[in-house]
């Protein structure tokens, strides 16, 4: 997906985001410059860095959902920190580090994923082998013991076994039995007969009190050095033949991948293509009559600061740089503005991008256009319950005309108004569900009416409500 153009990844986009043509248009030319940058000569490669974004609108506009879908489209890692839950160094609370190690876990769940899915099939095969063995195991030869019973200090004595021509046979009976097993587990015919099978124990559980995050922030993993020298358990288990297959495909295909590999690189992942979203930086902005550092403030600011202008982290996986890694900051701006925050800040975000709050017929494109429309939603939703709804066009403009509304008059919360419209809407339909099995129902502006008209004409009652 790297190759996408800016247009095309602004197509893709506009797949499950309605409006804010500016910001996409932003975040589509910092990827594209991501791809440009992996072309250069290599000299120059490593003085190419990030254009770093601020995006600057109400919630519910769809900041969040852009930074989200854009890491999405091209298997970036990605992770969303709220700016306001951090705290300066030396305070109790979260450090800005974490922000960097969180994105490697998110890496690193990426990239086994990926692992596990390319070893998957060899993965299968093993364990069909191992529940062969459960089912039907192959006998052991009898040993005979050795001439020498000194011989085993010299290497020389190794273990031998009866070849009767009786053994043989058998062998060959239980082979065939086997083979039958197997082809009756590729034809799924066993899929609830119960078997004991022998899975590894995770390690003791009191190990996960101590690597916390004071430990992981030191660089060290408890759990990683304590678990290397605490022998693994494996315990028995009855299951069927079908939980058998996934427990025991997913041991195989973990035992096959090299986790080492894995690391290496999940933090080549972050440091090349890792995105970071900084939501409600608009909260640590200073006020211009302060007199002074505030620790929730700018002391986080200027935490901030050495990561966004590049600096090494140290993880339970190993150094990492931030030099190449693309932050996108995001905040309604209402009490505060971008200036306020400290200059040095403001350089390491050279491109602002204002989102325009939504309209209505924005909200009403929102409602059927996206892939993952709400419209869609609840429709899927119902027809698990064998309920068919219809939605007119005259419901679905007054649905957005009420959220609008009530946007307008109380606290503007963008798109995610909606969500409380139409929950309130189709609040007795879900409700009453299960009892209207094979039933249609058509919903119209009157419908939509009877439910809102009353609640959106009383500000006060509105303001609770939706």
């Amino acid at each position: 997906m790297y190759g996408l153009t800016p247009r095309q990844i602004v197509e893709e986009l506009d797949k499950h985001i309605i409006g804010q043509k500016n910001a996409k248009k932003a975040v589509a030319i910092a990827l594209r410059n991501r791809y440009r940058r992996k072309l250069v000569p290599e000299e120059l490669k490593d003085e190419i860095y990030p254009k770093n974004i601020i995006m600057i609108g109400s919630t519910g506009v769809g900041k969040t959902e852009i930074a989200r879908r854009l890491a999405k489209m091209v298997k970036a890692p990605f992770i969303k920190v709220e700016a306001s839950k951090f705290t300066e160094v030396g305070y109790v609370g979260r450090d800005v580090d974490s922000m960097i190690r969180d994105l490697v876990e998110t890496a690193v769940r990426m990239v086994k994923q990926e692992k596990l899915e390319e070893v998957e099939e060899r993965g299968r095969q093993l364990a069909y082998e191992r529940i062969v063995d459960y089912i039907m195991p192959l006998p052991r030869r009898k040993s005979k013991p050795a001439k020498n019973p000194f011989d085993f200090l010299f290497n020389q004595a190794s273990e031998e076994y009866a070849r009767d021509e009786e053994f043989e046979n058998r062998l060959k009976e239980i082979e065939a039995q086997r083979e039958i097993i197997r082809q009756k587990l590729l034809r799924y015919e066993l899929e609830d007969e119960i078997i004991e099978i022998e899975v590894e124990e995770k390690n003791p559980p009191f190990l996960e009190i101590f690597s916390g995050s004071g430990v992981e922030e030191m660089g060290v993993n408890l759990q990683d050095v304590l678990g290397n020298f605490i022998p693994k358990n494996r315990k028995k288990r009855r299951v069927t033949v079908k939980e058998a297959k996934e427990i025991l495909t997913h041991e195989e295909a973990q035992q096959l991948i090299d986790m080492d590999e894995v690391y290496r690189e999940a933090i080549k992942r972050v440091e090349e293509d890792g995105i970071v979203f900084l939501d409600e930086i608009d909260k640590i902005a200073g006020k211009n009559n302060s007199t002074g550092p505030d620790v929730s403030r700018e002391g986080v600011q200027r935490d901030i600061l050495p990561i966004v202008e590049g600096s090494t982290i140290m993880t339970k996986y190993g150094p990492v740089r931030t030099d190449h890694i693309l932050f996108i900051a995001a905040g309604a701006f209402h009490v505060s503005k971008p200036s306020d925050l400290i200059p040095e800040l403001q350089g390491r975000f050279p491109i602002r991008v204002e989102l325009e709050s939504l309209t209505k017929e924005d909200l009403k494109r929102i409602l059927v256009e996206p892939n993952n429309a709400l419209i869609k939603q609840y429709t899927e939703l119902l027809k698990t319950e064998d309920v068919k709804i219809t939605f007119t066009e005259e419901a679905i403009d007054y649905i957005a005309q009420m959220a609008y509304e009530v946007n307008a008059k109380t606290e503007n919360i963008g798109a995610r108004r909606l969500h409380t419209v139409m929950e309130k809407v189709l609040e007795d339909l879900l409700f009453d569900a299960p009892d209207m099995s094979g039933e249609e129902v058509l919903i119209d502006a009157d419908y939509v009416s009877a439910r809102l008209k009353k609640i959106v004409e009383d500000e006060d009652l509105s303001r609770y409500v939706l």
